[in-house]
């Protein structure tokens, strides 16, 4: 057996303690449950987030597609009904 030591500022400590304290898990199960994951999956077993909520390259995707708007570049006319959703869906899945 080994110990890990690592440094984290105390409110990401205290948050994510309250979030294994309610599924059970002590912090330092989490951490080893995190670890065999990464070993099983031969890399980071979750999609990285940005802030808003999306992977790296649907933040770049939407980014560039603003700009090609700004641009008048690949435009499409405005939608109608449910096609705003359905295109909005489309990209989503395309996009993972």
């Amino acid at each position: 057996m080994t110990t890990l030591q690592i440094r984290i500022d105390e409110k990401t400590k205290k948050d994510a303690k309250k979030v294994f304290d309610k599924i059970g898990l002590d912090m330092s199960s989490a951490i080893k449950v995190y670890l065999n994951q990464v070993i099983i999956t031969q890399g980071i077993p979750f999609s990285l987030l940005t802030e808003n909520g999306l992977t790296i390259k649907q933040e770049r995707e939407i980014l560039e597609a603003s700009e090609e708007a700004r641009h008048g570049v690949n435009l499409d006319g405005p939608f109608e009904g449910n096609e705003a959703i359905d295109y909005l869906r489309k990209l989503a899945k395309n996009a993972d």
